[in-house]
């Protein structure tokens, strides 16, 4: 599923409509012809528009534009267009709670390389700007509920990118419970599957009170896992929604590598 297939933003079209549209051999905003369309004239006019303004803000590349025209719970259809620029991102913390409690270490990942910023070495309010900055797209799980709120609280930083939170996409398809138990349901192997949040906390104090420079590694190598590991389950819950969407209907593949292959 790309974008360009999504006709949802559009005033007047729910999933019921775009599902006519599909139906109807009008698979992408190219192919849209209001004269065939299974519309009314004032929709197919809307269409018409929508897709006009749409196609101008994709060549821009304008993933802003879509976070708001799109339905909250439609950002995974975004994913396939910036999924190469696309930052994936992960915090780790020493409790729950994000006005008592301290950020550790932040991973990103984005084209395939990690960063990882520390607790008084690199962690600052610009390093993170740094790497939010020109971000099309920025995917977490969970993150909206709780990286977000600490980063903003800890920092005050700004995370305005459209947020694909893949705790939700993953509901749709059945995927339920915390991000390590979902790997392991979908075959996403990890190096250190024993270790768990709680473990996070006790090795960053183990490292900040006892000056343990492996638990730092430890720590910073289980941060970098959660970042990566994103990527393919974002891979995985993208081509299951599509293969339940768009490729129910018009038998097309989706445009994502399988991570699982």
């Amino acid at each position: 599923m790309r974008i360009e297939n999504s006709f949802v933003p559009a005033e007047g079209i729910g999933e019921g409509r775009e599902r006519s549209l599909w139906e109807s051999g009008i698979l992408t905003w190219d192919e849209f012809d209001s004269e065939r369309a299974p519309l009314g004239p004032k929709t197919g006019e809307r269409v018409e528009s929508f897709v006009a303004e749409a196609l101008e803000r994709l060549d821009d590349g304008d993933a802003r534009y879509f976070g708001e025209r799109f339905p909250a719970g439609e950002t995974w259809r975004f994913y396939e267009n910036f999924r190469d620029e696309a930052v994936f991102f992960d915090i780790e913390t020493t409790g729950l709670d994000a006005h008592r409690e301290d950020v550790t270490t932040v991973s990103f990942t984005r084209d395939g390389e990690t960063t990882t910023l520390i607790r008084g070495e690199n962690l600052t309010a610009a390093a993170l700007r740094e790497q939010f900055r020109d971000a099309p797209l920025v995917v977490s799980f969970n993150g909206k509920q709780f990286d977000v709120p600490f980063l903003e609280d800890n920092f005050d930083v700004s995370v305005d990118a459209p947020h694909l939170d893949l705790m939700y996409p993953c509901r749709r398809v059945d995927l339920t419970g915390g991000l390590k138990s979902i790997e392991a349901a979908v075959g996403i192997d990890r190096d250190r599957p024993d270790l768990s949040g709680r473990d996070a906390v006790r090795l960053w104090y183990r490292y900040a009170r006892d000056g343990d420079d492996d638990a730092l590694d430890t720590l910073v190598s289980y941060n970098r896992d959660d970042t990566e590991n994103l990527r393919n389950l974002a891979d995985v819950v993208a081509r299951r929604l599509h293969d339940d969407s768009l490729g129910a209907i018009a038998d097309q593949s989706p445009g994502i590598p399988d991570p699982l292959a």
